[in-house]
């Protein structure tokens, strides 16, 4: 159930907290995310800046950014980093990159995720989609004559027939896969 009162301002709130902890003090963050709990599409606009660039444009105030930079100009110089705001800025979020990760939970099925993929990018782009469990044989030739519907063929039965290949050659992929596995 989507909890309604949770606003694109308690969002933010919390990827600071989240942000500061893997960018400051190196904490390992996992964000787990499912479709079921995004109230607003607007939450996915702040997810694909973080997918797709690892920062969100005014995440922090100019003040408390210089604060979290603060606390790691020490950790930075030790590490041989330029003492320039822009260096410790590059030095914060690339640390945090390495400890902040994203998991998000959404369903294929239906129009939804098909929508947001096109809106944001990044959630496609620049994710490793795992998929656990594998696309039965029916829905597999239900999407694929979905598509071939848009092209123009001879016949149905040819479509037919690309329909059931297109099932078999992905099919066939995952066992090949588990046989490399």
């Amino acid at each position: 159930m989507v909890n309604t009162t949770y606003k694109m301002g308690d969002l933010k709130a919390d990827i600071q907290r989240m942000y500061q902890k893997a960018g400051v003090t190196g904490q390992q963050i996992l964000f787990i995310l499912t479709d079921g709990q995004i109230a607003k599409e607007q939450f996915l606009v702040y997810i694909n800046d973080l997918l797709s660039s690892g920062w969100i444009t005014d995440l922090y105030p100019v003040d408390e950014l210089d604060g979290h930079l603060g606390k790691l100009r020490s950790e930075a110089k030790g590490a041989g980093i330029e003492d320039s705001p822009a260096a410790l800025f590059e030095y914060f979020k690339d640390k945090a990159r390495k400890n902040y990760h994203i998991a998000l939970c959404f369903s294929p099925v239906g129009d939804s995720f098909r929508i947001r993929a096109r809106m944001f990018p990044g959630l496609i782009n620049c994710t490793s989609i795992d998929w656990f469990f594998a696309w039965p044989e029916d829905a597999l030739i239900d999407v694929a004559t979905r598509f071939l519907k848009e092209i123009e063929l001879p016949s149905e039965e040819m479509q037919n027939s690309l329909a059931k290949h297109m099932s078999y050659v992905h099919l066939s992929i995952d066992d090949a896969n588990e046989r490399f596995k």
